[in-house]
C-alpha cells in the first residue's frame, strides 16, 4: 500500500501542489504538534488547528446537517478571519479546516488563501462549485486541500444531500484530478450506509477518481430535523473499526477517522483542547456540531490565546467529557451535556433552540467500546496517529 500510495503522490499531484501539502500540512504540522505538547505541560490551552466556519448558508438541504440554512444569512468578517489565523501563527499553527454551510458561498474565500500563503488549508464542501476556474485557482495556490462531501454510491448520497448531487460532484471531481489537485472525500457513515462506504468498491471508486484521502464520520443526531434512524448501532461501530483497519493495508488512499487513537481508544479532539471550532460570528466553540459560546473572537482585543485560556467553559468542557466518556458526549450524555451549556450560561448561536434539540436526543452509544478496543495493526497509520495526523485532530 505504502509504495503504491508514494507512486500516486509522485505522479498524480502537481509539483506545487504536492510541494506545498508535505511542507505546510506535513512539516509544519508536526511542528504544530510539538508546540501544543509543550503547552500542555505549562497548562495552556490552544489548539494545533481551528475548524472555521466561514458561513452558515448553503445550496444544499441535506437530511441530518445541523447547521441552519433558513434564517439570517451570516458570514464571518476578513477581520475574525484574520485575527483566528494570525493568533494560530504566534502558537505555530499553520492548518484551518474551512466550512458552513457551504465555503464556497463566502465571497472572500479565494482572498483567505492569497493572504495567508504560508498556511495549509482544508475545505470541507458539498462539491457543486468546482468550476474549471475555480480548480485552476486553486491548483495556482497549491495551499489548499478540498474535502468532498458525499454519503454513500448515488442512491445512498442522494438520498440525503439531493437528486443529481453525486452527478455533479463526480464531475468536479474529475476537474480536480485533471488539474493535479490534493483533495479528498469526507463520507458519514450511517446506520442506513455503513455496508457500502466500508467496501472495497466505495474506496477503488475514489482512488480512480484521484482522491488521496478518505476521511470518515460517524453520523451524530443533532439539528433541527436529526433523522436518528440513520444512527449506527453499537456492533455497526465496531465492525466499521475491524473493516477500517483492513482497507488500510490494501488500498493506495489515506483512511482517516476520527475517533480512534493509535492504541484503539476513543477519543473526542475537543476534549484535549487538539480543535475548536469558530462560529460565522466568531463564536469560540467546543466543535461543529455544538454552537454554544461563551466567548468571541473579538474579546481580549482580538487576543485569542488569553480568551481561550481564561474561558471556564471551554476548559470545563474538557473536564466534563473527560469525566463522562472517551467518546462523544452529544451521543452518550446529551442531557447532562444541555445542562451543561445551560449552566455555563453559553449563547446559542446556531439561530434555532439547539438546546432544547440536544436535551431531546436519545442517548446512543459512540465510539467509546471499552473493552473491545481494536489497535492500528500497521506501522504506517500508528505512526501517523502519533505524528501528523494526530495534531491535525483526524487521528487517521
Amino acid at each position: 500500500m505504502l509504495a503504491r500510495f508514494t507512486y500516486r503522490m509522485a505522479t498524480e499531484l502537481a509539483p506545487n501542489v504536492a510541494f506545498k501539502a508535505a511542507y505546510l500540512y506535513g512539516f509544519k504540522g508536526m511542528k504544530a504538534i510539538h508546540s501544543y505538547k509543550r503547552r500542555l505541560k505549562n497548562d495552556e490551552l490552544y489548539p494545533p488547528f481551528m475548524f472555521v466556519a466561514l458561513t452558515n448558508t448553503c445550496n444544499l438541504r441535506c437530511q441530518g446537517c445541523w447547521v441552519e440554512k433558513v434564517g439570517k444569512a451570516r458570514h464571518m468578517t476578513p477581520e475574525d478571519i484574520d485575527a483566528v489565523i494570525e493568533n494560530g501563527k504566534k502558537q505555530n499553527a499553520y492548518y484551518y479546516t474551512l466550512l458552513g454551510g457551504e465555503p464556497f458561498l463566502h465571497k472572500n474565500l479565494m482572498s483567505i488563501f492569497e493572504r495567508h500563503n504560508d498556511c495549509y488549508f482544508q475545505v470541507i464542501t458539498n462539491g457543486m462549485f468546482f468550476s474549471e476556474e475555480t480548480v485552476q485557482k486553486l491548483r495556482d495556490l497549491g495551499n489548499v486541500t478540498p474535502l468532498i462531501s458525499i454519503d454513500g454510491m448515488q442512491d445512498q448520497n442522494d438520498m440525503r444531500r439531493g437528486e443529481g448531487t453525486f452527478k455533479t460532484i463526480m464531475d468536479g471531481l474529475d476537474r480536480l484530478k485533471k488539474h493535479k489537485l490534493f483533495f479528498g472525500i469526507a463520507t458519514t457513515a450511517t446506520g442506513k450506509n455503513m455496508e457500502e462506504v466500508m467496501s472495497d468498491e466505495y474506496v477503488n471508486m475514489f482512488i480512480e477518481k484521484g482522491a488521496m484521502y478518505l476521511w470518515y464520520y460517524i453520523y451524530r443526531p443533532v439539528g433541527e430535523e436529526p433523522h436518528p434512524e440513520y444512527c449506527m448501532q453499537k456492533q455497526q461501530i465496531v465492525d466499521m473499526r475491524r473493516r477500517l483497519l483492513k482497507l488500510r493495508r490494501k488500498h493506495p488512499i489515506l483512511l482517516i477517522d476520527t475517533y480512534w487513537t493509535a492504541e484503539g481508544e476513543a477519543f473526542c479532539p475537543a476534549a484535549t483542547g487538539l480543535g475548536f471550532h469558530i462560529g460565522p460570528e466568531g463564536s469560540i466553540e467546543p466543535c461543529p456540531p455544538l454552537s454554544f459560546a461563551t466567548n468571541k473572537v473579538q474579546d481580549n482585543r482580538d487576543d485569542l490565546f488569553s480568551t481561550i485560556n481564561e474561558s471556564e467553559y471551554l476548559r470545563g468542557f474538557q473536564q466534563f467529557v473527560k469525566n463522562r466518556t472517551k467518546g462523544c458526549v452529544i451521543l452518550e450524555h446529551p442531557q447532562e451535556l444541555a445542562s451543561f451549556i445551560r449552566d455555563h450560561g453559553a449563547v446559542d448561536y446556531s439561530t434555532r433552540d439547539a438546546l432544547s434539540e440536544i436535551d431531546s436526543i436519545s442517548p446512543r452509544h459512540s465510539h467509546h467500546l471499552p473493552d473491545e478496543e481494536i489497535p492500528e495493526d500497521y506501522w504506517v497509520y500508528r505512526f501517523l496517529k502519533k505524528q501528523v495526523f494526530f495534531g491535525m485532530g483526524a487521528l487517521g
